[in-house]
């Protein structure tokens, strides 16, 4: 049956955008097409082009939304810290979307809350002593790591202890014999080790990219 259209000034741009940003998350991955984003809405597909003139805007609004949800670098704060908690902020926005990890920096009509967080973190920077090359340099590590981390542990075949376990199982019967000496100790211990999470290895990279910023700041110019 087909949704009757919603009436004139029920649906606005942040309505289309949470169910938009909803849908991608449900399906892990595949952003929604405009037809079923306006069956979701209970409207026709022509009522969002009130919105969103194409899907491209649509993306660029989802992308902004994501970027709206990082917290952005405290005044005063020293900028080890604040790079610190905008990672872990970030991290936690694209584990939640998933879908937006190829996105966040692809879009060429940034929204305002992209450019307000770029600018930000541009300031925090050069507030802790960058120059500007050095402030990009030290962005575009900083995003490489973050970004590159969660591609990671999004991909892991388990997402609890024990499915670390299962999965280590499965791998210490294949590793018997002594085949992969290395590799068994990694696993016997460290991995199967109790208490240990692959998420706490996030924060132990994330030292050691802002311990070798620290190092090469004053030598950028």
């Amino acid at each position: 049956m087909t949704a009757e259209p919603t009436r004139r000034g029920t649906l606005n741009r942040e309505k289309v955008l949470r169910e938009a940003v909803a849908m991608a998350d449900e399906a892990r991955g595949a952003v929604p097409s405009t037809r079923k984003l306006a069956e979701r809405l209970g409207v026709r597909a022509m009522a969002l082009y009130h919105h969103f003139r194409n899907k491209d805007e649509l993306l660029d609004g989802m992308v902004d939304a994501v970027f709206a949800e990082v917290a952005l670098p405290e005044d005063g704060v020293d900028w080890r810290e604040a790079m610190r908690r905008r990672a872990a902020s970030t991290r936690d926005a694209l584990v939640r979307h998933p879908w937006a990890i190829g996105l966040m920096d692809s879009r060429p009509n940034a929204g305002e809350a992209t450019l307000r967080h770029h600018d930000a973190v541009i300031g925090c920077l050069r507030g802790g002593g960058f120059t500007i090359a050095g402030a990009a340099h030290a962005f575009s590590v900083l995003d490489s790591y973050i970004y590159g981390f969660v591609i990671q542990e999004l991909a892991l075949p388990f997402d609890s202890p024990g499915g670390l376990e299962a999965v280590g199982e499965g791998l210490m019967e294949r590793m018997a014999g002594g085949a992969y000496p290395h590799l068994t100790e990694l696993a016997v211990e460290h991995a199967l080790k109790p208490g240990y999470a692959y998420a706490d290895e996030f924060a132990i990279g994330l030292d050691l990219v802002i311990d070798g910023l620290e190092r090469r700041r004053e030598e950028w110019r």
